[in-house]
């Protein structure tokens, strides 16, 4: 007589090696180890408390990985204090050579690239300082364009892009993007819609522009918009969920895997967006809600820090860990 179990199986497949690619909530049985194993994934990233900043700051540059993070410049007043995240912990290190605010900035802790930013006259500059691990060095190739901060930042310290920002005393917000090749800076085709505090991520041919202010004040409207890079022209695709400018992003995210948290928008928020080479996705929010905070690292191991929120600046660094997959063995018991 034919059961259900000889038309329909057993739960438990039988196999001689485990899956090359489970989903989650998979089970078998493996009949060369006569062992049973299943296959679990975290559902969500989430953000964990890091080590605090030395010195608290808003509207300041980042570079680096999670365990390996740099954080320079920023306000108030402006400054030009740089400090090493261990993964731990920050250290005070070598300064910039001149204090600013609002810097855009690129690479890793060892190599990175300080542009930008807004001098204590205030005039924004268009000055660029090299880090190499220990010390600033102020580098001949200046921006092209008109001295500007709050500028989006994408790539590595050889292939970086400087996406958009503010003129001086906020008169204008520009549209004009440049390309960096480790050397001097190249102008590229304009953003579709210039902004001041916007989200940038990606290389010099597969970029990602979001978020923004795209008047002199962080409370104008239109900040949700989305800009796709080829290599050659910048289009219009989908929407942020949540408009906002003053956000931190991961500075290491390539562009089909992006992270955007915090911002602000009619108070700070603390909404976190994962963009997947399509669309935006929201996530695990910030345990702080916050503006003007930087980022480092990337979507599987990110950090963000600083920023300002209840009328102060913040010192605050949080840790983003991506969903965890991982095989585990059964054992009776």
């Amino acid at each position: 007589m034919t059961t259900y179990k000889d038309i329909r199986g057993t739960h438990i497949t039988t196999v001689t090696a485990d899956p090359p690619a489970p989903v989650n909530g998979q089970m078998w049985y493996n009949s060369t180890t006569k062992i049973m194993k299943g296959f679990t994934s975290s559902p969500a990233g989430a953000w964990a408390t890091g080590g605090a900043l030395n010195t608290a700051r808003n509207n300041l540059g980042g570079a680096g990985t999670q365990t390996a993070g740099l954080a320079f410049g920023g306000q108030p007043p402006n400054r030009a204090n740089t400090e090493q995240y261990n993964g731990s912990s920050w250290t005070e290190v070598a300064d910039l050579n001149e204090a600013r605010n609002g810097p855009g900035g690129i690479g890793i802790q060892t190599a990175a690239l300080c542009f930008g930013g807004e001098g204590t006259s205030p005039n924004p500059r268009n000055i660029v300082e090299s880090w190499n691990g220990s010390a600033w060095t102020e580098l001949s190739g200046d921006l092209n364009s008109t001295s500007k901060y709050r500028a989006s930042a994408g790539a590595v310290y050889t292939a970086g892009l400087a996406i958009s920002g503010i003129g001086p005393n906020n008169s204008s917000v520009f549209a004009n993007v440049e390309s960096w090749n480790g050397s001097a800076w190249t102008e590229i085709s304009d953003v579709n819609t210039g902004r001041q505090l916007p989200g940038g991520s990606g290389t010099t041919t597969n970029a990602l522009f979001f978020g923004g202010a795209p008047g002199s004040s962080p409370s104008v409207p239109n900040r949700d918009k989305t800009e796709s890079w080829n290599g050659s022209s910048w289009t219009e695709v989908n929407d942020l969920n949540t408009a906002r400018a003053g956000t931190g992003s991961p500075a290491g995210s390539p562009y089909s895997d992006t992270l955007y948290a915090g911002g602000e928008k009619d108070g700070y928020h603390n909404a976190t967006e994962l963009w997947n080479g399509t669309s935006w996705a929201e996530q695990n929010n910030l345990n702080l809600a916050r503006g003007n905070l930087a980022g480092a690292g990337d979507t599987t191991a990110g950090l963000v820090f600083g920023g300002y929120a209840s009328s102060s600046p913040q010192s605050a660094t949080e840790e983003w860990n991506a969903p965890v997959t991982n095989t585990v063995t059964f054992t009776a018991s």
